[in-house]
């Protein structure tokens, strides 16, 4: 073993996701991580304390890669109909690529995901909370009228849950499904539009 290895949390990350790959979620154990670290698993365990924090840690890694371009759109400017349409456009194409590349990795991190519970809850309230920007700036350029901004953010964000949660990921290879996207976009950008003045 090699243990003057400089060991960092990024670099054992990168190495459970290939060994997750490799022997898939259910047989995957902190000794196979450190073996392909040439490491004993004592030094991993200095890092993340345990197989729990580890998958915790993996899971929330995969989720923060799935958020960047989403915060870049968030963070633009632009008119908010457009970042907003292209917020939600780029959240369904982000799921439906993942599941599409690499459908078994998919349900790995979808399991991880769903042990993380508190990577998943604050990875949809950082979604939620970029929605929530993106009307407030709508509201302050005078193209969305909405009462209650993060209230409208959270329930937009559930109202396109069908076609951005993996629970329903066999119903994204529907042919029909992309005209149901551009139908509903259409009704949820319309009831958001301010009265035109005259």
């Amino acid at each position: 073993m090699n243990e003057v290895v400089v060991l960092t949390p990024e670099r054992i990350l990168e190495v459970t996701e290939d060994v997750l790959r490799r022997y898939g979620l259910a047989k995957a154990t902190v000794v196979d991580v450190a073996r392909a670290l040439d490491v004993s698993h004592g030094s991993v365990y200095r890092h993340f304390p345990s197989k729990a924090s580890l998958r915790q840690a993996v899971a929330k890694r995969w989720l923060d890669r799935a958020n960047a371009p989403l915060q870049k759109i968030a963070e633009s400017s632009g008119p908010a109909p457009a970042r907003l349409e292209k917020w939600l456009r780029t959240m369904f194409e982000i799921k439906y690529k993942k599941v599409s590349e690499d459908p078994e990795m998919f349900q790995t991190y979808l399991t991880l995901a769903r042990e993380a519970c508190e990577a998943v809850q604050a990875h949809r309230e950082r979604l939620i909370g970029q929605v929530t920007d993106i009307m407030s700036e709508g509201v302050k350029q005078g193209v969305f009228q909405i009462a209650d901004v993060k209230v409208t953010a959270r329930a937009l964000f559930d109202a396109t849950t069908r076609y951005h949660h993996p629970a329903h990921a066999d119903e994204w290879r529907d042919p029909e499904t992309p005209a149901r996207i551009d139908a509903l976009l259409a009704l949820l950008l319309k009831g958001l539009e301010a009265p035109r003045k005259r």
